[in-house]
C-alpha cells in the first residue's frame, strides 16, 4: 500500500498514452513502476491495441526485471501514510510494522490491495506485513517483485482508463 506520487489517469486514456511522445510515455510509467527499464520496455512496444495487451506486455517486463531493476522500482516506492481519521494507536502500529519490515528488507513494504474492502484494508496490511516478516530475505524478494507486479497493474489500469 505505497503512497507515493501515484498513476494519474492519462489525457486520452489508451489512445493518449500510444500516441504520447516516448519521454512522456515512459514518465507517466514510471508512476506506475519505478524501473526505468521496465518503462523503456512497455514504452517501446507502443501502441497497443487494448488495456489487456497492455498489461500483458507489463506483466512480461515485470517478470524480467533484473535485481538492480527491482531495487530501482522497490526504492522509489514509499510507506503508506495512515489514512485520515484512523485512530492513534492504528497509526502508531501501522508506522511500526513498516519500520520493522524497512530495517528487515532495506526498503518499502509493497502490497496489492485490489479487491480489499476500504475498512479492511489497515488489518490487511498489518497482517500482510506481519506474516512477510517471517520471510528470508530471498523469499520476500519473490513476493515483493509479485506484488509490486500487480500494483503496476493496478496503477496503469486506472493511468490509461477512458476518460
Amino acid at each position: 500500500m505505497p503512497a507515493r506520487h501515484g498513476s494519474t489517469r492519462h489525457p486520452g486514456g489508451l489512445a493518449g498514452f500510444n500516441t504520447a511522445p516516448r519521454p512522456a510515455a515512459e514518465a507517466t510509467l514510471l508512476g506506475c513502476c519505478g524501473s526505468l527499464r521496465w518503462a523503456e520496455r512497455v514504452a517501446a512496444h507502443r501502441p497497443y491495441p487494448t488495456v489487456d495487451a497492455l498489461l500483458a506486455a507489463a506483466d512480461e517486463a515485470s517478470y524480467d526485471l533484473s535485481r538492480a531493476d527491482l531495487d530501482e522500482a522497490l526504492a522509489r516506492e514509499s510507506s503508506a501514510a495512515p489514512a485520515a481519521g484512523t485512530p492513534a494507536a492504528a497509526q502508531t502500529a501501522l508506522r511500526a510494522a513498516h519500520a520493522a519490515y524497512e530495517s528487515t528488507f532495506g526498503h518499502a513494504f509493497v502490497i496489492s490491495l485490489d479487491g480489499v474492502h476500504r475498512a479492511e484494508r489497515l488489518d490487511a496490511v498489518l497482517a500482510g506485513i506481519r506474516s512477510r516478516l517471517g520471510n528470508e530475505r530471498e523469499e520476500e524478494r519473490v513476493v515483493a517483485a509479485d506484488e509490486l507486479r500487480r500494483l503496476a497493474r493496478s496503477r496503469l489500469t486506472r493511468t490509461v482508463a477512458a476518460p
